[in-house]
């Protein structure tokens, strides 16, 4: 595989990525949070920015647009539905379209929720997909724009990619998502593992970043809303269980406000 994902901290919390195919020269930005930085990265590497990949219209994510673009002359790629507010946009995409490096191709995954437009880029090839704000290790975004309706089935489709997929999420929250998981699945065996795990990596500053999809599927609970006792805790009325939207809103709300 030519395909390489240099990954680096940026701003207070978030990740920034380059993607770089060495076979034909590409790098692609994933978002820009900082352009000063992913420029200055991208030199130190030796490659040469000629995409940018932005999978929502927050300014953590397509705020460098402009000046790297300025510097480059690279091409941006963003989502139909956020494209208005995110500047220098030359392509939208959606559901269902694709977008390349080289000769890997990247399915475009309509996520939308934390804002209404958001996407995801899944590249099969490599077996990685860059999940924005969508789905955090252990979480997902706050419900900005969309409905849990939504975004329940904006995650379902993250779900159904192939478990040995590993996310790339734009910000390092896994440890307080932890502390939430813990107290939403308590008798998760699995997960409190992942949590012990996820302390020992912090406290030596490493990141948590990026992450298979399989673990999530076992631990993370907003992926878990359609599992049994996950809906039986959070969408119990007397005896009535809920389904999986109604579990997920009840899980997004309490996220909210732990």
């Amino acid at each position: 595989m030519t395909l390489t994902v240099h990954q680096f901290a940026c701003l207070a919390d978030n990740y920034g990525y380059l993607l770089h195919d060495a076979a034909s020269g590409e790098t692609v930005c994933i978002d820009t949070p900082d352009a000063e930085a992913y420029l200055r990265e991208a030199a130190a590497q030796g490659w040469r920015i000629t995409q940018i990949w932005n999978t929502h219209w927050h300014p953590d994510h397509a705020g460098g647009n402009a000046a790297i673009k300025a510097a480059t002359g690279c091409t941006i790629t963003a989502p139909a539905g956020d494209a208005a507010k995110i500047a220098g946009v030359d392509l939208v995409v959606d559901q269902g379209d694709t977008v390349t490096i080289g000769a890997y191709t990247g399915e475009v995954i309509n996520v939308g929720g934390h804002t209404l437009g958001h996407v995801a880029y899944f590249l099969p090839q490599a077996h990685i997909a860059f999940t924005g704000d969508a789905l955090f290790a252990l979480g997902c975004g706050r419900m900005f724009e969309g409905t849990a309706p939504q975004f329940w089935a904006s995650l379902s489709r993250l779900k159904a990619l192939p478990g040995d997929t590993q996310l790339y999420c734009a910000h390092e929250y896994t440890a307080s998502n932890a502390r939430f998981a813990l107290h939403a699945d308590p008798d998760n065996a699995a997960l409190a593992a992942y949590a012990q795990e996820i302390t020992q990596r912090r406290a030596k500053d490493e990141p948590t970043v990026p992450f298979p999809l399989a673990r999530e599927l076992a631990t993370n609970p907003f992926l878990r809303a359609d599992d049994a006792a996950m809906r039986a805790r959070w969408a119990n009325h007397g005896g009535t269980i809920g389904d999986a939207v109604e579990t997920f809103a009840a899980l997004r709300e309490a996220k909210n406000n732990y």
